[in-house]
């Protein structure tokens, strides 16, 4: 993953480019109707059970957008929620609570859900030593919040972007030529041009696993689309060589048992591109 002051700068960018869509020259609706010195308070009301996510970034929204608003914290990120429960006051400008209000709610019903369905696949590994990754199936500019509410969840940050590992996948193994000279390549190219980067490599069979413990340097061995049967002997072929992902089409239905096969991680998009948003509503009071 990327350090945390990159992943600030990422989620300064995202509020700052949010406020800039929603906003633009003013939010004329406000501006029209309601002094600039009105001052007012609202609450952030939960509508349906499940994990909050994103009081964190909406504090740096608010901060944003003004510095002078007071946000009242009753419910931290991470924490079980249910309907009618409150998870902060705001108050101050009521201009500055209107124009921050829309991406607010829009982050935080978005994060609620990827980290309740991220609760959800935790509790289904308990009791075996795999962990949950997410991927890079994310929405386009809102990756920081993404991933940071899988952490919430309780699940693990796979790589955030293409800098911040090499992952070799089916695709770069056969235009590279085969596996050995993609990964023969990788390392001198690291090597050229000094760079520290992890090695995971993509195997279709047990064949392709044989062939990338042939090579050294890989740090993870990505079991892509196996049957039980074959994952659990994939396990056994890396054994201690270096640490095994499981991935492709796993459900709620499916991940106990994978992860019984013996795997390190998990990796699943579902955690971020098929949730619907939370039901949460900011209301002045």
């Amino acid at each position: 993953m990327i350090s945390e002051a990159q992943f600030k700068n990422e989620l300064h960018i995202l509020i700052e480019n949010a406020i800039r869509e929603d906003v633009g020259p003013g939010d004329y609706s406000s501006l029209a109707c309601i002094p600039a010195t009105a001052t007012g308070k609202a609450k952030l009301l939960v509508k349906e059970d499940g994990i909050i996510a994103g009081v964190a970034f909406a504090k740096m929204v608010f901060e944003y957008v003004d510095p002078n608003l007071q946000i009242e914290t009753f419910i931290v990120d991470g924490t079980p929620v249910k309907k009618g429960d409150v998870v902060f006051h705001v108050s101050g400008s009521s201009q500055s609570i209107l124009k921050s209000e829309r991406v607010v709610l829009n982050s935080m019903q978005r994060m609620s859900a990827i980290a309740t369905k991220t609760k959800e696949y935790v509790e289904l590994l308990e009791g075996t030593e795999t962990k949950i990754l997410d991927t890079r199936k994310t929405t386009p500019g809102f990756r920081a919040c993404e991933k940071w509410a899988v952490k919430i969840g309780g699940g693990e940050n796979h790589r955030f972007a293409l800098y911040d590992m090499i992952m070799l996948k089916d695709n770069h193994n056969d235009f590279a030529g085969g596996i050995t000279l993609a990964i023969a390549k990788t390392k001198a190219y690291l090597k050229d041009n000094n760079l520290d980067l992890k090695i995971i490599v993509e195997a279709r069979n047990l064949d392709e696993i044989k062939e990338i413990l042939e090579s050294e340097g890989v740090y993870r061995i990505l079991i892509d689309n196996f049957n039980y049967e074959d994952t659990r002997k994939a396990v056994a072929l890396i054994g201690n060589k270096c640490q095994t992902e499981s991935s492709g089409n796993i459900n709620e239905s499916t991940i106990r048992y994978y992860a019984e096969c013996g795997v390190d991680y998990i990796s699943s998009g579902a955690l971020t591109h098929s949730v619907y948003n939370m039901d949460l509503s900011l209301k002045a009071i």
